[in-house]
């Protein structure tokens, strides 16, 4: 057995990660921005950011480059990056924050606060 089987190989690696990620638990925030205010917050986790309303410019600490976003677009954003948002002209934005919930995080909490019970462990009967 000195060759891979072809059913070992899997060139749709990509499809199943991204039907896997569908699959986990997302977190979606709406928030609208002024026309004049400007919203400014480091990034708690990788996220997707999506405008509709107006037009959206968005500028990032870690880039010399500012974005303008139309209605409909997306920006990927990256944990720990600290953006600044703010509308173009007199219409409000409509902004979508979207992150994957990771389930190791809540299963990691769980854990944590029973070892802060100090159980012990189980003595037999």
């Amino acid at each position: 057995m000195d060759q891979a089987s072809p059913q070992c190989m899997d060139d749709d690696a990509q499809f199943f990660e991204h039907r896997q990620n569908e699959r986990l638990p997302k977190m979606v925030v709406h928030f609208q921005i002024a026309p004049g205010a400007t919203l400014t917050w480091r990034v708690a986790a990788d996220s997707t950011l999506a405008v509709n309303g107006a037009r959206l410019w968005l500028t990032r600490i870690s880039s010399p480059y500012d974005h303008w976003l139309v209605p409909g677009q997306t920006f990927s954003l990256q944990r720990g990056e600290r953006i600044w948002l703010s509308t173009d002209g007199e219409r409000t934005a409509h902004v979508s924050l979207t992150c994957l919930l990771p389930a190791q995080g809540f299963f990691r909490r769980c854990l944590s606060r029973l070892a802060g019970l100090s159980l012990g462990p189980p003595t037999p009967r």
